[in-house]
This record gives C-alpha cells, structure tokens and sequence, in this order.
C-alpha cells in the first residue's frame, strides 16, 4: 500500500520538498499540505500543473491548526515536517503531535533535496530572520560585478500568489514586479537587488528555476529567506549570526543546522550591539563549528544623507519596520528605531490606530510594541497597513522596509527612508573571503 504523507509548511520548502521528493514516486501518496507563519495560503490547492501526472486534481493546503484531525481522518502514515525558523520545543510539539496519532515525523536532510548546479554557487543563509541575510545578498553581488562577473541571485520562494504562474520568476526591472503583482514581502526582498542592476529569480519549482539562471549567469548567488537552508549545494556557504540577538544561533531549526555547517559565519550588527555580545555569538559559534571562519560586519544605518537628520531631530515619527522580521522574527526594532534614536525622533505607538488585519497582526506579535510592521500579503492587507498608517498621528513616517512604502501606498506626510547597508569591521573581511573565491573560480 502506499504511504499517506502530510507535508507541513508554509508555502516555500514544502513545495521544494515536494518536487524534490516526492513528484515523482509512486510509492507514496502526498495526501495534503498544511501551511503556518505566512497569511492567505490556506483554502488553495497545490496545482496538478506543478504537482504532476500522479496528482491529477492537484494537493489540497489546509491550516496547520487542522493537523491532529488530518492525520486521523486522513490516516496519515508519515509528518513531512517543512518549514523555517521554528524553535525546537515548537518542532518536538508538532513531533509529538504526530506520534501520538501514530505517525512518523521526517526533517529531510539537504543531502535530498539540494539540486546541483553547473554553476558555481554562494549561499547566504542565517541562523534566525531579521539578522540582514539581504544586505549581505546584496554586498556580495556587488563584489561579484565588480570583478567582471555576472550573478544572478535565487531567492528563496515567496509565491503568495498564484501558484502555476509562479512556477518561474525572473525579476530585472519594477515592471516585471508589476506584473507578477508581487506584494510587499515579495517586493521587499527584490526591489533592492533589482535597484542595484542584479537580476532576480524565484518561484516554485526550483529545479526550472535554476535551469533558468544558469543561461544568464556565471555565479548563483542563492539568497536564503525565512533562515532556511539553501535549496542549491553551495560552493561557499556563508551564515549570519546576530550580534544583537546572542544565543538566537542556537535552538532554532533550521538555523543551528546552518550555523553548523557554514564555512563562514558572519557576526552580523557588531557594530550596534555591545562587545560582549559579539563575543558570546562568537563562543557559540566556535563551540559548535570550530571549522568556521568567522567575521564581523556592520549594519550601517543609511538614511539618505544629512537630510535625515534635519527631518528626524524633535519630530514625532511612526516607524514602519520589515514585517517578517518582526513576525515569525521575534524582533522588536530594526534600523527604523535606530535612526529615530540616533537623529532624535520620537517614535509613536500604532497600537491604538491599527485596523483590520494590522490589528490581528499586533495581538498575535504583542513583542513588537509600538512599531509598525510592514504587512502587505494581499490587496486588503495593504489597505488596512495603508489605514493604520494615515491613522496614527506623527510629524513623519520612517519607513524601514527595503521597499519603497510611499510607491505602493498613500502616505500624505514627510518620508524618510532608511535601510541597513552591509561593510566590513575588519581586513580582510567578508570582501576578502569573496575576492578569495572569485580568484578559485576564474
């Protein structure tokens, strides 16, 4: 008989798992997914066009919530365990959950699921969200085109919208964004890199994805989300630690695995946290993978010159952070709060304003206090974060999201921008560790 299999996941390495593992062979039947973390996934169906000719009707995708009752009524043989940045008392919960009803629960390995590429490969994972995997994606194309190369980044998938037209994604200008009407998080993650001239790929099947890439590129650059592991075997596998965050590099899955297995580890914000900080990052690292090269780097605040300052200096402000970070993150600021305290700005608390789904969002994350996150996974989640915002009185609104906020959105007060720009607190560095690379590839 064949086995009764339920992938858990939350609309990204579920489906890599899937395709990779599972399409193909007979011998089991994927009975379902289930999906967390992320909004609006639940109620679809994994397409037959992408799920292939042993799923002629597509795979269901129910709420994580759902889980015991599917694998009762669905009898359920075997827990594909399939989603990132979990704490391991949250996935020895769902373990128990499964074996309590008789079930197995799998972590598949990257031994199965990575794909190899012709090309040579950097990774750039971390060990939590929010510890500035994308500044560093960015810093390393950068050094890449610099060096006469020409990268093309993989992203890590965020298909939020229809899943057969996501299959594959290339993104080199703001038009093809439009066009893939990608929301705020997708946005967030591809503006910048599009914005620095790098072409982007993404989507959902990732075996066609990097077929793509490696027409137009001479590196893969795979950028990590959520801090899960890379779907392409790297050939420099870089992760991120947090400085400001010590002890987050230990018990999170799949970030300690990462952290384990990285060649290089970067301490990323040294520059903001305390040295002892960045020294107990650093013991945890060398504790667990002695191997590792590690270095720091710094997360310069970049508010678009002197301006900033004048706009900033006794102003109110309602700080708009990434949405993601401080979600399923567990952050409560980023580099919006940091430069309200560094040009001094007031920052006010959106509780009392939030509407609709912003609301929801502030009752699920109390963490966050009064800073406002991004979250734009739908129309009408754009409108209400659109709301909240005109809502909550403030001299100016500092927008630190990747995204251009005030090109999507009606914002009727004075924005200031600001993101997190990566450089080296020491030679030589992560340049020198990618200029090192480079010369063992040419």
């Amino acid at each position: 008989m064949k086995k009764r299999v339920l992938i858990m996941g939350a609309a990204g390495r579920d489906f890599h798992n899937f395709n990779r593992l599972f399409r193909d062979d007979p011998s089991v039947r994927v009975v379902a997914f289930t999906a967390a973390q992320i909004p609006y996934i639940t109620g679809r169906t994994y397409p037959p066009t992408l799920a292939g000719p042993l799923y002629p009707e597509g795979i269901p995708i129910h709420p994580e919530e759902r889980l015991a009752g599917l694998i009762k009524s669905e009898r359920i043989d075997r827990v594909v365990f399939s989603y990132s940045d979990v704490s391991f008392g949250h996935v020895m919960r769902l373990a128990s959950v499964a074996a309590s009803l008789g079930a197995e629960f799998t972590l598949p390995g990257p031994g199965a699921t990575m794909l190899e590429s012709a090309k040579p490969v950097i990774s750039v994972t971390a060990v939590r969200t929010g510890c500035g995997k994308s500044g560093t994606t960015r810093f390393v194309a950068r050094l890449l085109r610099e060096a006469g190369l020409k990268p093309v980044v993989i992203r890590h998938p965020m298909p939020y919208g229809d899943l057969a037209a996501a299959r594959v994604q290339r993104f080199a200008s703001p038009a093809d964004m439009e066009a893939a009407r990608c929301t705020i998080e997708e946005r967030e993650e591809y503006e910048p890199l599009v914005e620095a001239g790098q072409v982007v790929y993404a989507g959902v099947d990732y075996r066609a994805v990097l077929d793509e890439a490696e027409k137009e590129g001479d590196v893969v650059v795979w950028d990590g989300g959520n801090n899960d592991g890379p779907f392409i075997r790297p050939d420099l596998d870089i992760c991120l630690a947090d400085a400001l965050r010590p002890g987050a590099e230990l018990g999170w899955w799949p970030g300690e695995a990462n952290l384990r297995r990285a060649g290089v580890v970067v301490v990323a914000k040294a520059d903001a946290a305390p040295p002892e900080s960045s020294e107990a990052v650093i013991r945890s690292v060398r504790a667990v993978n002695p191997g590792a090269r590690i270095i720091r780097t710094a997360s310069v605040i970049d508010a678009g010159g002197a301006g900033a300052e004048a706009a900033l200096r006794g102003r109110t402000a309602l700080v708009v952070e990434d949405g993601p970070t401080l979600t399923h993150g567990g952050m409560a600021f980023g580099a919006g709060l940091r430069a309200a305290e560094r040009y001094g700005a007031r920052p006010v608390d959106a509780r009392p304003f939030a509407v609709g789904s912003i609301e929801e969002t502030f009752r699920k994350y109390p963490h966050m206090g009064k800073i406002l996150p991004a979250m734009g996974y739908s129309p009408a989640q754009i409108r209400d974060l659109e709301r909240t915002i005109a809502a909550t009185p403030s001299d100016v609104v500092i927008v630190a999201t990747p995204v251009n906020l005030a090109g999507l959105i009606k914002v009727s007060r004075p924005v200031v921008r600001v993101r997190y720009e990566v450089e080296d607190m020491e030679t030589p560095g992560l340049r020198g560790v990618v200029m090192d690379f480079i010369d063992s590839i040419r």
